[in-house]
């Protein structure tokens, strides 16, 4: 089938290159993006196009890009009258994910995508719900990419990732927090000692997730302000989340950090000290 990826950056590249991997003409849109997402794309086996309009005679356009623009993507897709299917990959609120269907109707497919980049078997899942859902994942067979469709209907899956996300990402920023806190209170050896004795591995955890997040916290800002509007819209306490948007927020600086930050640095900008 022709597909066309929007955008290919450190996972979208990889969901590109399963779909190439499986004999499937993958295009994307190279106006006004970056040296790296070339790199990125041409790695993964992809074909440039110049502009949006030349690239929608695609059967499926797959969407994966950070939270805030999934809309704004959705809404540039279906302006230009795309009639395929869409499929919206991105870390977003079932209410978020309820605005891009209205765009597309029965040609939606939600997605949420749990895991690194697809490089590694075994590794990355990616969920899909909506009316053709089945059909989007008979296009991964055999690839690197583990499709599993979730039952019920548009929305399941971006509630699935969000609740997935809302512990797997919001812990690591609760773990920082705390830790920074104990800065704060001089009390920090004193907690890392603690924590040897009745947290076996959380002070590695902590600090192998302050570099591992601190390339990332730029995208997990969005993403924690949609994990909170789905506590919210299910009359749940919201604020811890709100809260680890602001951590990671603190963290943006390190997208472009060779290697990522260390935890004493990535604390240090948490604590607003540099």
């Amino acid at each position: 089938m022709k597909i066309l990826l929007l955008h290919p950056g450190a996972m979208g590249a990889s969901i590109g290159a399963a779909l190439v991997g499986n004999g499937h003409d993958v295009a994307w849109v190279s106006a006004k993006r970056s040296e790296a997402t070339r790199d990125r794309a041409n790695q993964a086996g992809l074909v440039a196009v110049a502009t949006l309009e030349d690239a929608l005679d695609a059967d499926v356009v797959i969407s994966v890009c950070p939270p805030g623009a999934a809309v704004d993507v959705g809404r540039s897709v279906s302006e230009r009258g795309f009639t395929g299917i869409y499929v919206d990959g991105n870390a977003v609120s079932p209410a978020t994910a309820c605005k891009v269907e209205h765009l597309f109707g029965e040609q939606y497919v939600d997605g949420g995508i749990v895991g690194p980049p697809a490089w590694r078997p075994g590794t990355t899942r990616f969920y899909l719900s909506g009316y053709s859902a089945e059909r989007v994942a008979s296009l991964f067979g055999n690839t690197l990419v583990d499709v599993r469709v979730v039952d019920g209907g548009p929305g399941a899956a971006s509630a699935l990732k969000m609740c997935y996300a809302a512990y797997a990402k919001g812990s690591i920023a609760l773990v920082l927090g705390v830790r920074a806190l104990a800065e704060s209170n001089g009390v920090s050896t004193a907690l890392l000692a603690e924590w040897d004795v009745s947290q076996p591995g959380l002070v590695r955890r902590s600090e192998s997730g302050a570099t591992a997040t601190s390339l990332k916290a730029w995208r997990f800002v969005g993403e924690m302000h949609e994990i909170a509007a789905t506590f919210r819209a299910a009359d749940l306490p919201c604020g811890f989340h709100e809260a680890a948007a602001e951590l990671y927020g603190r963290m943006a600086t390190f997208k472009d950090t060779p290697g990522g930050a260390d935890v004493d640095t990535v604390l240090r900008a948490i604590q607003k000290r540099d």
